[in-house]
């Protein structure tokens, strides 16, 4: 018999790993031809697992972990064809580290608590924004153009997704967190787990509203993602909210609900007195990617800002932007420097005239000089030659990552 380190025992964690958003019968019932939300798998496992995201010890191994899609309790079950009896890794020991102690291992019993919770289960919170999509799949323009286009709540084929703000002082929803957290770990790299002792966490979370054909029209709800934001105290009165973790399931990815979740959330940010600004730690790249098309399509439709800002030579935006202008409405649209600079930069490049000599350069420079600030203590330690080969390289790489976003900005 081969030993546990042979390939023939051991298994890739994330392709083992099933995971489901389990429905009750009469909603799976709803679901258009496109729809599938059961048997999808993370893309992460090291935290769990460990760095090589392995598993020894098993052969044909199969871990599901499902999840009641509104409620989200769990059901786990490890199967496998031969299991060496006494090296094989504790799979659901470890699992039990992460996830909480309440989970069924009779999926009999877990598919009962999907039909109850089905129609039991309500969203904690206060309800703060809300969209309509077409159901995917159904009637005629299949596809994910059709499933976005704009359709009334009423519709036959309507589906709603509800956005709720929610605290850990939130009447169960601290339960609840406990229960959906463990995407954090599985789909953000070096995601972790928050303190959830800490009562200053804020969380936004996403949910699908689909209403069923009985005599009742009942709603039933299902878990699509979630952010969670930390407020930092800013003098005198006011407070920095920090944009921590941002988590859209897969089976709900590419189908626009990131940007509006992103959405929803700053708007709501934009209505608090309290809120001085929102911050962003460590952005993945998709992420940043996220928030630059949404944050410049919300100052374009601004009509003041950009009343104000486009008329060049005279308007606002210059080049080179009117400094006490931008900060202006930095303040008032809630955003970061760093990232209201760069937006501005953006903006400018949208409307830049390649012949215009004069307008180029004032934006290389308005560009370089943010860079060089930014980048201050690294800059500083290189002659003078290669501060400039730096910079301009660098100021390159930053205006072919604008043109990238700004083609997705309508």
């Amino acid at each position: 018999m081969a030993n546990a380190d042979s390939p023939v025992w051991s298994a890739n964690s994330n392709d083992a790993l099933h995971l489901s958003l389990v429905r009750a019968k009469e909603d799976k019932d709803l679901l258009g031809s496109d729809e599938s939300y059961e048997d999808f798998h993370p893309t992460f496992t090291y935290p769990i697992f460990g760095d090589e995201e392995k598993i020894y010890g098993y052969q044909d191994l199969r871990v599901d972990l499902k999840f009641a899609s509104g409620s989200l309790a769990q059901f786990l079950s490890v199967k496998q064809s031969t299991r060496l009896p006494k090296t094989a890794d504790d799979i659901e020991g470890t699992l039990y580290k992460f996830i909480p102690s309440d989970y069924l291992k009779s999926e009999g019993e877990f598919l009962k608590g999907v039909e109850r919770d089905a129609t039991t289960f309500r969203p904690p919170g206060t309800k703060i924004a809300s969209y309509t999509r077409r159901t995917p799949g159904i009637g005629k323009g299949k596809g994910k153009t059709r499933a976005v286009e704009p359709v009334d709540e009423d519709a036959d084929d309507a589906v709603v997704f509800e956005v709720y703000h929610a605290t850990m002082a939130t009447p169960g929803f601290r339960d609840y967190h406990r229960r959906m957290q463990l995407f954090i770990l599985l789909y953000i790299e070096a995601g972790s787990y928050i303190q959830e002792d800490d009562d200053r966490w804020e969380f936004v979370v996403l949910y699908e509203r689909r209403r069923r054909k009985d005599a009742n029209g009942t709603d039933i709800y299902h878990f699509v993602g979630y952010s969670s934001l930390y407020p930092f105290w800013c003098w005198p009165d006011k407070i920095r909210l920090r944009l921590s973790q941002f988590v859209i399931l897969p089976p709900y990815q590419r189908h626009g609900h990131g940007s509006e979740l992103y959405d929803a959330l700053y708007r709501y940010l934009l209505t608090r007195d309290d809120v001085l600004e929102l911050t962003i730690e460590d952005p993945a790249e998709a992420f940043e990617d996220l928030r630059d098309k949404n944050d410049l399509q919300m100052l374009l439709a601004n009509e003041a800002f950009t009343r104000e800002g486009s008329a060049h030579p005279s308007g606002k935006l210059g080049p080179p932007a009117d400094k006490a202008w931008a900060e202006k409405w930095r303040v008032q649209m809630k955003i970061a420097k760093r990232q209201f600079q760069r937006l501005v930069e953006m903006l400018i490049l949208r409307s830049l005239q390649p012949q215009d000599i004069k307008a180029t350069r004032a934006f290389r420079l308005q560009v370089k000089e943010r860079l060089y600030r930014f980048n201050y203590d690294a800059l500083v330690q290189l002659d003078k030659d290669d501060r400039i080969e730096k910079l301009e390289a660098t100021y390159q790489n930053v205006r072919e990552g604008y043109q990238q976003i700004l083609a997705r900005v309508q």
